[in-house]
């Protein structure tokens, strides 16, 4: 077996809308495809003892054990690994179970298709899954074990903490997108200027100065004190001098802590003698040069948390330990202890395993205890000195137990240091009575508190403690998403883009739009290049100037990665058709209809696809929609738009001159299609096709008739406006057209343009694009026969694999069938080509150059203007 590619995808796809996250593996069995599992001996037996738990796997069969029913009477290898990967992540903490396995074109190769939690951990396990694969068939060794070790490290590394998650996860139940800023816990909560940034538990909202006095536990302390709260007497030291004043001062048992620290590092609690004193002195100065002292607080743990100045949970915390049988050593029930299943590696469970380390030795040193030590039965042996559950610690919910004036004073503690998201840390017997009865103490205030003990605590009842967060994130009525039309098809995806955006525009909107010649906002380029991908999509949403995002959607980003953007309010589809076939397993209009209607599947419900009528690939998916459709046609009589009218619903057509919005019996006309410049006087259907996509998208979206056609009137085409979209320069003796048409249906819509334009002689200068069939290379060819008196045969930047004499071969090949006697030649470079054309011009010419490369045959163009402007100024 080969892997021929490894895709993550992490946005709606071909696959699945709602599953994002999906690894796609292109998967060469080789000689296996011949040997299903029912041909190679004893594998059956070998599968079910190596990985048990795929009897859990029901299969098509819908029934336990149906997998391995499958691969009893025979499946292919591709479907296998799909299982081994989906279960081999489920064993390493990441609970997935959506596959698919499809045979490509290619004899013998698959797309093996299973989702993912994290991406990394998601690739690797389609590699193990082949290798797994492959020790089964040839019946050799292969450890399990150490795979799944390594699927958690990979987890543990990129996976967003319990906190983050939390707020993610509630997040994703209101349908609040996110996007995750880089590779830490910052995450972005919404789009564009309604965006929200949050990190761990720490807010956009959170005050910078709160969390610095919150770091300051000496500052904390006083602010406290002074606010009549009780916090244990102490003092701020930084040697052993001052230790010694402290401890005289305060006297044993006390803590020694580092003013800085946080997580309970570098602190020694309850220290009874000087010598305990100075190591605690010095363990808290690798953290802190300056170190608080203060009286030891006899109690219990507890962390009470607030958000937005409400308390929301209370948890009694215990630090990890062991409780003695008699019989067992301490590290024998530190070992026993660790197979409690609600243990895990770091936070996959609600406890953290435990584990021995300098802390624990200590703690035991105290005692004079070690790990072999046996201790006597019902004895608790402490093994941290704090209580976080990321050391092994337990929680107790007692939310419900929290005296009212204790809540008041916790309350009130987030308003004195002034944060949005506050973990109070107290010490006391209890706290169903009021600290000032119990001799309890507030021992700190923590910015970024951890949830992980409020949302899954050892015992008691877990809150949601994510949700108010979200709450104060976007409280009610406040948007968290912005306005987004999607557009997609073959053809006029960007100049319908461009129209979009500039109606967008004129109405007062800060807009970002994705085209294939770059990003924008307004209309100042921030990004060259071919933009139509998701991470595009995804520059424009995590920008937070931008009101209203124009994003076009090709079918390249859809398959590479899936879209960029969670759900559209407006998704439009120009047209289907037949364009990068063959490619990347799309064969027919049937496969790139799959494509291009993700985007109109991620439409919200209550949202609007807006659909051309004439196109008949687009019209065979408009009853499989979940959303409202809308279309548009060049012909009023058109049938689907005369079946719209009669149902009521909206379209939108060109009839009698006119760009027109109707529902069913009345008419609003925007205005003549002449008067919009793009059409070109009119003259360029395919350019009034745009229009009307345009209008009827704006008009869904609620801008109105008069502005829409303001908008349009004020669209004026050019080379930086809409470069490549039928820019036309003028000269003296003859004009000069350069278009990125590069298909078909492209070339089509040109000889449609051209038969409208009066011209003596009509040069084309074309080429074919390797990564197109055959068929479609001739059929341009042809189409330029019909179009031109003379043709210039010129080469692709990129051959994509083909030679020049194979892709000349086929454009002579489609010229000879045009059924006309057209003269052409082979000029190989795209400048040098231009500028002959250029140099054969006589009074009437009109050229026309199909362009891959828009700006180079720009920049020509532009400077042969130049030339004839200077010499007439010096006539």
């Amino acid at each position: 077996m080969k892997i021929e590619k490894i895709q993550a995808l992490s946005g709606s796809n071909i696959w699945s809308i709602r599953r994002k996250k999906l690894i796609q593996m292109r998967l060469d069995l080789e000689e296996l495809e011949n040997y299903p599992t029912n041909k190679i001996e004893g594998f059956r037996e070998r599968i079910e003892k190596f990985m048990p738990s795929l009897i859990t796997h029901r299969c098509s069969e819908g029934v336990e054990g149906g997998f391995f029913h499958r691969v009893e009477t025979g499946t292919w290898m591709g479907h296998v690994i799909e299982h081994i990967a989906l279960e081999i992540q489920t064993l390493a903490g990441m609970d997935v179970g959506f596959g698919r396995t499809r045979e490509t074109k290619t004899p013998g190769v698959y797309n093996v298709v299973f989702n993912y939690i994290e991406e990394n951990a998601g690739i690797y396990a389609a590699e193990e899954a082949v290798k797994i694969a492959m020790a089964l068939v040839e019946d050799q060794e292969y450890d399990l074990n150490d795979c799944i070790k390594k699927l958690k490290e990979i987890r543990e590394s990129v996976r967003l903490g319990p906190s983050t998650g939390s707020i993610v996860e509630e997040a994703v139940s209101r349908k609040i997108p996110w996007i995750r800023l880089g590779t830490n816990s910052l995450v972005q909560l919404g789009y564009g200027v309604n965006q929200q940034r949050f990190q761990a538990t720490i807010t956009g909202k959170t005050s910078s100065i709160a969390v610095d006095i919150a770091c300051n536990k000496g500052l904390t302390k006083r602010m406290l004190h002074d606010a009549a709260i009780p916090v244990p007497i102490g003092d701020l030291i930084t040697d052993e001098i001052g230790l010694e004043n402290a401890i005289n001062k305060i006297n044993y048992p006390i803590v020694i802590k580092p003013l800085d620290g946080n997580h309970g590092k570098g602190s020694s609690i309850n220290v009874n003698n000087w010598e305990a004193a100075k190591i605690g002195l010095e363990y808290a100065q690798q953290y802190s040069k300056k170190v608080i002292v203060e009286k030891y607080i006899t109690g219990y743990d507890f962390r009470v948390l607030v958000i937005n100045n409400k308390m929301v949970a209370a948890a009694r915390r215990v630090p990890a330990h062991i409780i003695g049988d008699g019989q067992l050593t301490i590290q024998q029930l530190i070992n026993k202890e660790n197979q409690d299943p609600r243990r895990g590696y770091g936070h996959e469970n609600v406890l953290t395993e435990i584990e021995v380390d300098k802390d624990t030795l200590e703690l035991l040193e105290k005692l004079q205890y070690n790990l072999e030590t046996i201790p006597q039965k019902g004895e608790v042996v402490y093994l941290k000195s704090t209580a976080n559950l990321s050391t092994g610690g337990t929680s107790i919910d007692v939310t419900d137990m929290i005296h009212p004036e204790n809540i008041t004073m916790a309350e009130r503690i987030s308003k004195i240091i002034g944060l949005d998201v506050c973990g109070i840390d107290i010490m006391a017997e209890n706290l169903t009575q009021p600290l000032k009865e119990s001799g309890g103490a507030i021992i700190e205030v923590n910015a970024a508190p951890g949830f992980r003990m409020h949302l899954a605590p050892s015992e008691g009842l877990p809150r949601n403690v994510a949700a108010p967060v979200v709450d104060m994130l976007y409280p009610p009525g406040r948007p968290f998403t912005i306005p987004i039309i999607a557009v997609t098809g073959t053809n006029g995806k960007t100049t319908t883009t461009r129209l979009i955006a500039h109606i967008v525009k004129s109405n007062g909107y800060r807009v970002g739009f994705t085209t294939s010649d770059g990003i924008y906002i307004q209309n100042t380029m921030l990004s060259k290049g071919d933009t139509t991908g998701p991470l595009s999509a995804e520059f424009i949403l995590k920008d937070p100037t931008v009101e209203f995002a124009v994003l076009e959607t090709a079918r390249g980003g859809i398959l590479r990665s899936g879209l960029g953007f969670s759900q559209c309010d407006i998704g439009v589809l120009t047209n289907i058709e037949e364009d990068h076939l063959g490619m990347n397993d799309i064969h027919s209009l049937k496969d790139l209809t799959r494509v291009k209607r993700v985007v109109l599947d991620s439409v919200k419900k209550n949202g609007w696809s807006v659909m051309n009528a004439d196109n008949i690939s687009s019209m065979k998916i408009i009853n499989d929609l979940d959303c409202n459709v809308a279309i548009f046609s060049m012909d009023e009589n058109n049938p689907y738009i005369k079946r719209f009218s009669k149902e009521g619903k909206i379209v939108c057509v060109y009839e009698e001159g006119f760009v027109t919005i109707k529902k069913g019996d009345w008419k609003i006309r925007i205005g003549k299609a002449k008067d919009f410049p793009i059409t070109m006087e009119g003259k360029a259907r395919f350019m009034i096709e745009n229009v009307l996509a345009a209008s009827l998208a704006c008009y869904l979206n609620g801008f109105g008739i008069e502005d829409i056609s303001n908008s349009l009137r004020t669209f004026i085409p050019s080379a930086q406006l809409t470069p490549g979209r039928l820019n036309i320069f003028k000269f003296k003796n003859f004009k000069v057209l350069i278009d990125f048409a590069h298909n078909p249906s492209g070339y089509e819509a040109i000889e449609d343009y051209l038969k409208n334009i009066e011209s003596n002689k009509k040069i084309g200068i074309i080429s074919g694009v390797g990564d197109r069939r055959d068929h479609d290379i001739r059929e341009c060819g042809k189409i330029a026969g019909r179009m031109f008196d003379y043709i210039i045969i010129r080469n692709e930047k990129h051959l994509r694999g083909r030679t020049e004499e194979d892709i000349n071969g086929l454009l002579m090949e489609g010229i000879r069938s045009s059924g006309r006697n057209v003269s052409y030649e082979i000029i190989p470079k795209e400048i040098e080509a231009l500028k002959h054309a250029i140099s054969m011009a006589e009074e009437g010419t009109f050229i026309t150059a199909l362009s891959d490369v828009i700006s180079n045959a720009i920049d020509l163009v532009q400077e042969y203007q130049a030339k004839e402007l200077q010499e007439d100024i010096k006539v």
